[in-house]
Formats: C-alpha cells, sequence, structure tokens
C-alpha cells in the first residue's frame, strides 16, 4: 500500500513523544546534580546528551543493518500516524503483499522508535542550547553560546537527512552523509562536554606541536574511513570480499573503481540506471580495507606520541583498546558473513572513536596556549 513521501499531519503527536522521551533524562540531570552549580549541571547535560546521542547512533545502525530504514514509508510518522499501532491495517497489508519486503510490522517498530529517540535528543540538544543560552546571561556560565546554536541547526539539518533517507528510498549518498552527519553531532556535543569540564576546573594539557598535528592528522583520516565505511555499509559491499587479509583468493582482485565511487546513484544502480556490476562492490569494500591499514597505522603511531604525555595515558588506553575493537569486528563482519552484532560494533567502535580524539584534541593544547593560561588562571592550572 503507497503512501504519500511527506504527511506531516503526525509531526506534533511525534513531537510530543520526543518531549516525553526526553523528560526522563533532563529529571535525571535535576535530581543527581539538584545541588550542584549552574557550570555543573549544564556539564552533566551536555554528558548525558553525548551519550544518549551515541546510543543513537548505534541504533542508527541497527536500523539500517536490519533493513528497517523504509520500514514506514512515509515521514515523520507512519502512513500518515503518529506510531505503527495506529497504522496496524496498513502495515498488514504492505507486509501480506511482501512479506520479507521493506515494510513489516517488526520494520516499522524499528524505524518509529529511531524517530522517537531522535526527537527526544532533539529535545535534549534544544534545552542544552537555551539553558546556555540563559546561564550565560546571568553570567553562571562562560561558555561560549554560539556552539549549542550550531548543535542544534545540525540535529535539525540530520532529521532533514532522515527524511530523505525514506523519501529516496535508501539512496546511498543521502544515507552516508546522515551517518556522517551523526558522527559530526557527536563531536560538538564533545566539544560541549569537554568544554563543561574546563570550565569546572580541569586544566588543558599540554603538548608539543607534533602531537597535536598527528592528533588532527588522525581526526582528519578517521573521518574519510568513517565516510568510506559508511560507502561499504549504504552499497552492502561488506560481503564483496569474504576472506582476510587477500580477498577473493587475490591481493588485487577485479575491481572498478568509476562505478564504485559514482557517489549520486540509486542503491543497487549506476548513474546510468543499469545494475551495479561485482567489481564496484569489490572496489568499494577493498577501498576501505586500504584505508583501513593507513589509519591503523597512524593510531599506532599516535598511541606512541601519546605515551610521552601522562596526563593522556587513559586516551592512550582507550586508542589501543578501540584500534583491536575495530579489527576485530571488522574481520568479523568478513569472515563471518557480516553478522548484526559484529556490523554494529564496529559502526560504535566508529563513533568512540571520533569522540576519543575530539575529546582529546579539546584536552591537549599547544604549549605556549598552556602557558599563558596558568598565567591567567594560576591556581586552576595546578588543579
Amino acid at each position: 500500500m503507497t503512501a504519500p513521501l511527506y504527511d506531516l499531519g503526525p509531526a506534533l503527536r511525534v513531537m510530543l513523544l520526543g518531549v516525553v522521551v526526553a523528560l526522563g533524562p533532563l529529571a535525571w540531570v535535576w535530581v543527581r546534580n539538584k545541588h550542584a552549580s549552574p557550570a555543573r549541571r549544564l556539564g552533566a547535560l551536555a554528558l548525558l546528551t553525548l551519550f544518549l546521542t551515541f546510543d543513537l547512533v548505534l541504533f542508527g545502525a541497527f536500523t539500517r543493518l536490519t533493513d528497517s530504514g523504509l520500514g514506514c514509508p512515509d515521514w515523520p510518522g507512519c502512513y500518515g500516524t503518529a506510531g505503527p499501532i495506529a497504522a496496524h491495517a496498513q502495515i498488514s497489508q504492505a507486509q501480506a503483499a511482501m512479506p520479507t519486503g521493506p515494510v513489516t510490522h517488526d520494520k516499522a517498530w524499528v524505524e518509529m522508535i529511531h524517530r522517537y529517540l531522535a526527537t527526544g535528543v532533539g529535545v535534549l540538544i534544544t534545552t542544552l542550547a537555551l539553558s546556555t543560552w540563559l546561564l550565560r546571561r546571568r553570567g553562571a556560565v562562560t561558555q561560549a553560546p554560539w556552539l549549542p546554536w550550531v548543535t542544534l541547526a545540525w540535529v535539525c539539518l540530520q532529521g532533514a537527512f532522515g527524511a530523505l533517507t525514506v523519501t529516496m528510498k535508501l539512496f546511498p549518498a543521502i544515507v552516508t552523509m546522515h551517518l556522517l552527519g551523526g558522527l559530526v553531532l557527536l563531536a560538538l556535543l564533545t566539544v560541549q562536554a569537554a568544554a563543561s569540564g574546563r570550565a569546572t576546573g580541569r586544566a588543558p594539557v599540554a603538548v608539543d606541536g607534533a602531537t597535536r598535528g598527528l592528533l588532527l592528522g588522525a581526526f582528519a583520516l578517521v573521518a574519510l574511513q568513517v565516510a568510506l565505511g559508511g560507502w561499504v555499509s549504504t552499497n552492502y559491499a561488506v560481503l564483496a570480499c569474504n576472506s582476510f587479509p587477500a580477498c577473493q583468493g587475490s591481493w588485487w582482485p577485479p575491481m572498478d573503481f568509476r562505478q564504485g565511487f559514482e557517489l549520486w546513484r540509486g542503491l543497487g544502480l549506476t548513474a546510468g540506471g543499469e545494475q551495479i556490476g561485482f567489481a564496484a562492490l569489490t572496489a568499494i569494500h577493498y577501498t576501505h580495507r586500504l584505508g583501513a591499514y593507513l589509519v591503523f597505522a597512524v593510531l599506532a603511531v599516535l598511541a606512541l606520541r601519546l605515551q610521552r604525555v601522562p596526563a593522556l595515558h587513559s586516551q592512550r588506553n582507550w586508542l589501543l583498546g578501540l584500534m583491536l575493537w575495530q579489527f576485530a569486528t571488522g574481520v568479523t563482519n568478513v569472515v563471518l558473513d557480516w553478522p548484526l552484532a559484529a556490523a554494529v560494533a564496529h559502526t560504535g567502535g566508529a563513533a568512540a572513536l571520533v569522540v576519543l580524539l575530539t575529546w582529546t584534541l579539546c584536552q591537549a593544547r599547544p604549549m605556549r596556549e598552556t602557558s599563558a593560561a596558568s598565567q591567567l588562571h594560576p591556581s586552576r592550572a595546578s588543579a
């Protein structure tokens, strides 16, 4: 049964459900930090919003990997209703026509839970932006107010990409940008959480220019690798190579890079509307694998550099752990035919790397900046 791609009728009800979802975390922050300073309450809200956004990214991966992205074929509701219960008849009809198709009761619930959670995170980010603005006007916090508003604007853009993911029928470029948008959102929230920590007395860590440059380079490479991973996933190219470290019994299997990296095309199709070739899928997969080798080497060098900074040993340990996690889950995806748990875990590892590198960049400051900060705030530098 077809449905209009956009139906704003249930939008208000979906938004109200998002508010209900957000009330629990907001109440938890208030109760746990009732007697804390405004800066600490704001920091707690930023950390909790970051944690729940991380969970949302994981659930988004679960939604994609269970083929639930079109579980409700319209947006923002489900067949013009606020959820699968009211749309039971329409979903049943679609499932009867195609029992293994994109619309089933299970897939509809997965898709709508993802939308409810996303709306709830949007409410939390809105609260964070308004709270920062109001507390800064009262002089209770010193954080720059522009970052929460940029984050709010970005989550609105992310919602638009979510709508396009449905209305453009899982267009690979849109789905990949939606994934990247989620990781950008994580980075923005990480910066806010780190800023809240500095506002409550946590001093920056002095590093040399080479270490900070390596951090920036590693962040850029991880971002590029995540984009390649998203392209692999959204084109269902994971199983183009089912062995490791070779692929299809060769170190350089037949590949079609031109067709594989045509960005603006439909799912499973070339830009000309023909069926995409297996060599193109192999090129997508193998490029991501080659990129992983480079990223792994750069992160290993970064871990050695962080060994020289005692204050960043915790970040080094997390980095080493996440490198092993990504290696294990990546290989598991290949040799065990892409199990759901390993695929979601691989996305989670990528998101954790983004958070870790962003947080480390926020903490690590060139020596000249930390020296100037210690002269202005000697008590904070000695904390």
